[in-house]
């Protein structure tokens, strides 16, 4: 590749790449220098995991202990097919993880009893803070400015979704308020400043109580109700939309998703029908295809932050779409008996808990059972918490919640035996006022079941105002697959539509779609990582911290950071909390009114969307048309505008059109003399380590895309890690939480529902990191502009490449003009992505960041022969181009347009295309022997938009 670009080092080259004035001269620090082996890797991370303290967990607060399948582990969890994939932005090929995630809003719709769901979101308080931007939204315009306008939280909210609304509230002037919401007089007293009202049912508490009233006062002042809930509970009680509730969320982590120390888990969002266009998130639908066949698709694309940049009310640009994978599968695999069985199961648990509590004289749930009484979680009333819940953990290994200096609270789940509550009264029974004459347990249990008519696998009802009358999950994917055998086929079936690394290299410029190496996931099955409670106490989490304190010297080092904060659980949600450190830090020097920030205009949707969310202004600065540079005297003139109020720039580097632009440097000083900080977009960082650093470009903060850069497999839409690294000065702002300590001594309110946000996969970057070494993570990034810049010369003479620096080079990716064809011979950049998946490809990223245009990043992972398969292809499609421009081919009806091609499509009995069949199929000879299918034929990108609301089932149901 070198010697075809005219090279005959690897280091001229990046000289000829980066400017001489970013590429640094400072060695990494990373160790061990040269990387660990495959089995060191593994043998140094089996010790630090077990320095992490197996114990029984009943802390509950939103995590609770929950099986995973063998079948749904293997089969997804463990799946490069299902972990590598890409968001089915073309949908073609990806009607297998489509489905699944139909399957997925019709668990949500049919459990909270609200007409329409999304696809997940991130966590459960990220889903609350959705939940007031969305009920402010809801608003009419006038209401939405009251400079009082007040979102009321009830008390009994899990304390870290109450201190994440905090982050999200201040941005939009939103005042929190938390009170009693069963108190309908302190809600009233709000009145037209009330935008919202929020509700835990269950409670944070456990108990269960009537929010009918509530939504009716809510309603009385145009306000909404949003209900955080419980799927596993919602088998068994009334749904949220039956009494009332506008929104509900929650995390369904229960249904199959292991603790993770906190994640990542599917957190799930539903609405009314009146909030059907305000919903954040992702949507899926059912459209149709070329052929008029039903198809899946990504619904209502212009939720996407591209179109409302600065005015969008949420930031969210991905989902959690492999663990909401894993859930749906979790309720396909159980069905609606197998899910109220478990979650019968688990309430008969509280049950004899509480009775059990009682008889040794504890007052148990306030001393008297409430109306609703509680689903999993029992309330114990002790001398001192503190203490109780300490001596209980050393003599027993058990681990209680403390709720307050008075109370314990202990949390059932599916994984609960009968030999799990003989421990609990054993272990209670050292605080106990009263003890039973006989010590054995197990008769005291049987007695106590007995007495309440718990039977094994007998239905166990809760009071009958509260129990759900209405069926869910009555369609027939969720009653068919039942045996491990049908479940099986049903996962490779959907698994075999779905185009992913398997398959071929999915080239997306900006996404990095890299190796997500075998050895890096193994970690992420040991219980040592994904068992333990966020909430454990952090003695018993000693392997993590070594691991993480590891992870967050390594990054820093790499970004030339002094403090990095693992706790943003995606990119978006990192630029969330750069912004908030950088607000909070000029804050605490006097400089509160500095909110404008300086964005360019070939930004990521985020980017803008993340800054008005933060409460900044955002002014927009310019870009070079010839070069993609920005323009430096706009930078200057509206810095200078701005300079009294300028309290930030972000910065995508290198830039979004994927070249190192040699003035940013400049740009960073001009910004830091007008008295602003620079925010660094880290989506292109792996075109930097080893080579430069955002700190020593001049970055004040960075966000890290650890799914991009660092090998967290993209999970087909979700999860991804966001942390954030920051110069010293904005350290003690990094983010907090209530109840584990994280971030600075002048700690930001919480961006994420776990003091680590995703921690269980972050044994992958880890692994990554320590694998490469600082000698592999520089060579990794010579090697993906190396590959690029051989792509795009070969490319070259057949494509318009858009941008390139002096040299005539690109950076890590580039960007094919393709705009030209549709004058030429009427076809567009959607035909050439579409005939590419006949050729086996997933298309570049499409029409981002300019439009009409082919954005190509093959990162480091490929190698020549597949780069040469992809730009075969590419060359090709050129030679099919040049037949309809030559009037070879007619515009309509051409291979192209009709692309691409299923095996039902070509086995037709009458052929009259202009085209052969092997000409659609076969236009490389490789592919007789290596040919992905895609499964539908184009689909209709707006057909289902109006009436999609009601389509959330699955295929079948519509033929």
């Amino acid at each position: 590749m070198l010697a075809a670009l005219g090279y005959d080092s690897l280091d001229a080259f990046v000289r000829d790449v980066v400017p001489d004035n970013i590429l640094s001269e400072r060695a990494l620090k990373v160790e061990p220098e040269n990387g660990l082996s495959e089995s060191q890797l593994l043998e140094r991370l089996r010790g630090i995991a077990n320095k992490n303290k197996m114990r029984r967990t009943y802390i509950g607060c939103g995590y609770y202990g929950a099986k995973t399948p063998a079948v749904i582990q293997r089969n997804v969890l463990e799946s490069p097919e299902w972990y590598t994939s890409y968001t089915p932005y073309q949908p073609e090929i990806s009607q297998g993880r489509l489905e699944s995630l139909i399957n997925f809003q019709t668990v949500v719709t049919d459990l909270t009893g609200l007409a329409i769901a999304n696809a997940s979101v991130l966590d459960e308080a990220t889903a609350a803070s959705e939940a007031m931007t969305m009920s402010l939204g809801l608003l009419p315009l006038s209401r939405q400015k009251r400079p009082n306008k007040t979102f009321f939280v009830d008390s009994k909210v899990h304390p870290q979704t109450i201190t994440a609304l905090y982050s999200r509230a201040e941005g939009f002037g939103i005042n929190v308020q938390v009170g009693d919401a069963l108190d309908l007089a302190a809600v009233e007293t709000v009145g037209e400043d009330l935008i919202g009202v929020l509700v835990q049912y269950p409670a944070t508490d456990g108990s269960i109580n009537d929010y009918s009233k509530v939504a009716d006062t809510a309603h009385k002042f145009g306000a909404t109700l949003s209900a955080a809930t419980d799927l596993l509970a919602l088998t068994m009680l009334k749904p949220p939309g039956e009494f009332g509730a506008d929104i509900a969320f929650g995390n369904a982590q229960r249904f199959g998703v292991p603790l993770g120390y906190g994640g990542p888990h599917a957190a799930f969002f539903a609405t009314s029908d009146k909030g059907k266009r305000k919903m954040p998130g992702r949507l899926i639908g059912v459209s149709r295809d070329r052929l008029g066949d039903p198809a899946y698709r990504l619904s209502l694309q212009t939720r996407e932050q591209h179109i409302r940049r600065e005015k969008a009310t949420s930031n969210i640009c991905t989902a959690q779409a492999l663990l909401a994978n894993m859930s749906a599968m979790y309720a396909v695999y159980h069905g609606p008996a197998g899910l109220k069985a478990i979650a019968e199961r688990v309430y008969g648990m509280a049950r004899i808990l509480e009775e059990g509590l009682s008889r040794l004289g504890f007052e148990v749930n306030g001393g008297s059972k409430a109306e609703g009484g509680y689903f999993d979680t029992v309330v114990v009333k002790v001398k001192d918490a503190a203490d109780t819940v300490a001596k209980i953990e050393e003599w027993y290994g058990i681990n209680l919640r403390i709720l307050d200096k008075e109370k314990v609270a202990i949390s059932m789940d599916e994984t609960v035996s009968s030999q799990d509550l003989e421990d609990i009264f054993a272990a209670m029974s050292a605080f106990a006022e009263r003890i039973p004459g006989r010590l054995k347990w197990n008769e005291m249990l049987t007695e106590i079941a007995e007495d309440l008519e718990i039977v094994p696998g007998a239905p166990t009802a809760v009071p009958e105002a509260f129990a759900r009358t209405s069926k869910y999950l009555q369609h027939p994917v969720f009653n068919s697959h039942h045996s491990e055998t049908e479940m099986l086929r049903y996962l490779h079936h959907l698994q075999s539509k779905d185009l992913s690394l398997a398959n071929s290299m999915i080239p997306l410029g900006s996404c990095t779609m890299k190796l997500n190496a075998t050895t890096e996931m193994i970690p992420i099955s040991w219980p040592e990582f994904n068992s333990l409670h966020p909430f454990a106490p952090v003695e018993q989490a000693q392997g993590y911290k070594q691991m993480l304190d590891e992870l967050e010297t390594d990054l820093a080092d790499i970004t030339g950071f002094d403090a990095v904060s693992l706790q943003p659980n995606s990119g978006a949600q990192g630029e969330f909390a750069g912004l908030r450190v950088i607000r909070e830090y000029l804050k605490s020097t006097g400089q509160a009114h500095r909110d404008i920030c300086i964005i360019p205009q070939s930004a990521h949707g985020t980017n803008p969307a993340s800054a008005s969310m933060a409460g900044m202004k955002v002014v927009t600065v310019k870009c070079d048309p010839k070069t993609g540079n920005l323009d430096m005297e706009d930078l200057e003139a509206k810095s200078e505008k701005y300079k009294d109020s300028l309290g930030a720039f972000m910065v995508t580097y290198p830039s979004t059109y994927g070249v190192f632009e040699p003035g940013v440097k400049k740009a960073c000083e001009i910004i830091h003399s007008h008295g602003g900080q620079v925010y660094m977009d880290g989506a292109n960082m792996n075109a930097q380590v080893g080579l430069c650093s955002p700190g020593e470009i001049g970055a004040d903060v960075c966000h890290l895309n650890l799914h991009k850069t660092f090998c967290i497999p993209h999970g087909g839409g979700g999860p991804g890690v966001g942390p954030i690294g920051v110069k010293s000065h904005l350290a003690p702002f990094l983010p907090g939480h209530p109840l584990i300590k994280t971030g600075g001594e002048k700690a930001i309110a919480p961006i994420s529902a776990a003091p680590w946000g995703s921690a269980s996969i972050l044994p992958i970057t880890w692994s990554y990191i320590k694998m490469m070494g600082a000698r592999g993570l520089t060579h990794a990034t010579k090697i993906t502009m190396l590959n690029a810049n051989y792509m795009a010369a070969r490319l070259a003479p057949h494509y318009k490449i858009l941008y390139t620096n002096s040299k005539d080079r690109c950076a890590h990716e580039f960007i094919l003009d393709v705009r030209n064809f549709k004058d030429t011979c009427g076809i567009e950049v959607i035909d050439i992505a579409k005939r590419l998946q006949d050729y086996g490809f997933h298309a570049p990223t499409m029409s981002w960041p300019v439009s009409g245009t082919l954005m190509i990043e093959p990162t480091e992972s490929e190698n020549l022969q597949e780069l040469d398969r992809f730009c075969d292809a590419l060359i090709k499609i050129r030679g099919e181009i040049s037949a309809v421009e030559k009037g070879e081919m007619p515009k309509e009806g051409n291979v192209l347009k009709n692309s691409p091609h299923t095996q039902r499509d070509l086995l037709v009995s009458e052929w009259d295309r202009p085209y052969t069949r092997e000409m659609a199929a076969y236009p490389l000879p490789y592919l007789k022997d290596r040919k992905f299918w895609a499964t539908v034929t184009r689909v209709d990108d707006s057909y289902g938009d109006l009436n999609l609301f009601c389509s959330c089932v699955p295929v079948e149901e519509h033929e």
